[in-house]
């Protein structure tokens, strides 16, 4: 059990039982912009093998390095279901404990997940106080949270995904968290106005009060996140005088995305 006491990090876990979503891509805007704004941020790598996020980080150090110059930057960690040199070991009851010595340590805590159920997936989400689910404009996608009889137009029992928030939401309630703050995002959507994409949309309106969520439409799939990736970049740093870099459309889009979905997670009082 988390010592309530001692807490002080918020932590954001980023989360879909599905690859490919962008939850690294998210993972990183957010903690960029959270160091923008002051706050001494952590970030987690629990998809050790693939390894996505910290790979991410990794780019941006390198690029700092080449071009002698500091850009807001993460304490980073990184967690492999296997012992490796550069990892930390990543037991069960050992992920607990070098959580818990996170958290007095760190305003936030954004833990980037596996897109598989594994213990690692499942121990992250036991410290969620906020919980993204990043989702493309799929039919299929949807089927992770609920299935849905698009002909007759009914809802019918929770998806696999669903079901396991439940869970969490039981676990955490027990713990003493009544509430876990649960935001289901667009991420990757289609610029193109199309009928699949509404009627995702429609279905995420729905399920949202039914399984207690929030619906945000996100973030567009745009080349320029697979881009910055390469150099470990974000929009956010594209008005740093050190890049001497100009904004394109694209990335004012971009970047007005992003703050508003950070502002939809968490909303300036």
């Amino acid at each position: 059990m988390i010592d309530d006491i001692a807490k002080k990090a918020h932590i954001i876990v980023v989360s879909n039982e599905k690859g490919g979503t962008g939850k690294s891509t998210i993972s990183m805007h957010l903690a960029v912009k959270l160091l923008k704004e002051g706050f001494s941020v952590a970030t987690i790598d629990m998809d050790g093998r693939q390894g996505t996020l910290s790979k991410y980080i990794e780019n941006r150090q390198n690029f700092c390095k080449k071009n002698k110059i500091s850009l807001p930057m993460p304490i980073h960690y990184r967690f492999s279901p296997q012992e490796s040199y550069d990892l930390i070991p990543a037991d069960r009851s050992n992920v607990r404990l070098q959580i818990q010595k996170l958290i007095p340590s760190y305003d936030a805590i954004i833990i980037d997940t596996p897109g598989n159920k594994n213990y690692l997936f499942e121990e992250a989400h036991k410290f969620a106080d906020t919980l993204i689910t990043p989702i493309s404009d799929s039919l299929i996608d949807l089927n992770a949270l609920a299935e849905i009889d698009f002909d007759e137009q009914k809802i019918g029992k929770p998806g696999h995904y669903a079901n396991y928030i439940w869970d969490v939401k039981k676990y955490l309630a027990s713990q003493g968290h009544a509430y876990l703050n649960w935001i289901v995002v667009g991420n990757k959507i289609s610029a193109l106005q199309s009928k699949n994409k509404h009627l995702v949309f429609e279905y995420l309106e729905k399920l949202s009060k039914l399984y207690g969520f929030r619906f945000s439409t996100g973030l567009k799939d745009r080349v320029i996140y697979k881009e910055m990736f390469l150099e470990g970049l974000t929009v956010l740093d594209m008005r740093d005088e050190a890049l001497k870099r100009r904004m394109s459309v694209s990335h004012v889009a971009a970047k007005r995305e992003i703050k508003a979905l950070a502002e939809f997670i968490c909303p300036e009082e």
